[in-house]
């Protein structure tokens, strides 16, 4: 578990940008150093703990990349026909050891390793086959064509997937190809997360007239989990300080990071506040983000703390860009910034200087065949509906003030974010 000094979260700084909240978090947060090896199957979505170096080459001997017939590159014809003697016939699989001389072609399959003295191979497609059973091949074939060299994909030794990625199912191919069975990886991020509020209540159960049902704390386990996190979920604790107190406490001991959304302004009703500093420390970041800004940063017997936005759509954009970063350093992944992509704006849209703002937008087909980006039609952070309606964010970076009608701006879709 993280062991961070209760100040290590602490900037002298009146306003933070995304950027700058990003960078503190990389360097305050240090990887877990706990790992474990996993089959294959078992691997996909963990953080690869160290580099794989390829034991093999790939391919690890020369073969056809297609179905036809293999010759010497010597013996390729410069111009007109030439008839080849077909000498034998090999296809992909163990046992195959043919040679050929000069002026003969074997028929060869695709992924048949190449014949002894062959380094071209003419498509099946281009050749005549007379009724003696020489093949005439064509001119105008270049040595080497058709063929794919050993080492042509991945050379023996070369580190083919560098520790610190976040594993997709072609990167386990590539270790199956190799004849890796098992991976070293990081172990699970362990995270807590909590809603707090008498105004709270768990789906399923009877809720008063002024209550609301519990929706950031499964948004944000569902986020977690597309992380790869080992998720306890500590339900819905009372406006109680005490309480909340020894639940942060607990949880300390046996979690990487607490994460929890909303009690954590500066009201006198924000009790996790409260809990925190009586726990630990707490220290309060003015991120220059919309939806967003408030966010609170803590440790608690040495176990990094955040406390995100209460409204939906500020808790998940926070998260995207605060949580998301911290889980990924805790993780020790190579960092993953949002992909953003270049698209046409549909809409105007007014922003301060200096504040990083996320639009929410859907794409649509525009009249000239492009996509474009149109922006959902209400405003508002506590709209979950803004989040299920739509595709994914436009970033409109400190120094944008305005968008307009066909102005190309950053799209990031949905599924960058966790």
């Amino acid at each position: 578990m993280a062991q961070l000094s209760d100040d290590c979260f602490a900037f002298g700084g009146p306003m933070m940008t995304v950027a700058e909240t990003i960078a503190l978090i990389a360097s305050r947060l240090l990887p877990l150093a706990e790992t474990e090896t996993l089959a294959l199957g078992d691997a996909d979505g963990r953080i690869l703990a160290r580099d794989l170096i390829a034991p093999i080459a790939l391919p690890p001997f020369a073969n056809s990349a297609v179905d036809g017939y293999a010759v010497s590159g010597a013996d390729l014809p410069s111009t007109g026909e030439r008839a080849f003697q077909v000498s034998g016939r090999v296809q992909a699989g163990p046992g195959a050891n043919l040679s050929v001389a000069s002026g003969e072609a074997v028929r060869i399959f695709t992924g048949a390793p190449m014949p002894a003295g062959a380094d071209t191979v003419f498509m099946q497609e281009d050749v005549r086959l007379e009724e003696t059973g020489a093949v005439v091949l064509p001119a105008g074939l270049k040595a080497g064509a058709n063929m794919r060299p050993a080492g042509e994909d991945v050379r023996r030794g070369a580190v083919v997937l560098d520790a610190g990625r976040r594993l997709r199912p072609q990167d386990i191919a590539m270790a199956a190809a190799l004849g890796e069975t098992r991976l070293d990886v990081s172990r699970r991020v362990r995270v807590a997360v909590f809603s707090t509020g008498n105004e709270i209540v768990a789906a399923g159960t009877p809720r008063g007239p002024t209550q609301l049902y519990d929706s950031n704390r499964f948004m944000l386990m569902a986020m977690l989990a597309r992380l790869g996190c080992q998720i306890t979920d500590l339900g819905i604790l009372p406006d109680d300080r005490a309480v909340i107190t020894e639940m942060l406490r607990d949880a300390s001991s046996a979690q990487d990071l607490i994460l929890t959304s909303g009690g954590v302004s500066t009201g006198e009703a924000d009790f996790v506040k409260d809990a925190v500093e009586s726990a630990g420390s707490l220290v309060f970041w003015r991120v220059a983000i919309k939806p967003g800004r408030p966010v609170a940063m803590g440790v608690i017997g040495g176990t990094p703390f955040i406390g995100l936005p209460g409204n939906p759509v500020a808790s998940f954009v926070t998260f995207a860009h605060i949580a998301r970063p911290a889980i990924l350093a805790l993780a020790g992944a190579t960092s993953e910034p949002p992909v953003t992509t270049p698209i046409r704006a549909a809409f105007s849209y007014k922003k301060k200087k200096g504040r990083r703002e996320y639009v929410r937008v859907s794409l649509s087909p525009a009249t000239n065949g492009s996509v474009e980006a149109v922006k959902f039609p209400r405003e508002g952070a506590g709209l979950l509906s803004s989040l299920v309606e739509t595709d994914g964010l436009v970033e409109l970076g400190e120094d944008v003030t305005a968008v307009q009608p066909g102005d190309i701006v950053g799209f990031i879709a949905y599924a960058s974010l966790y």
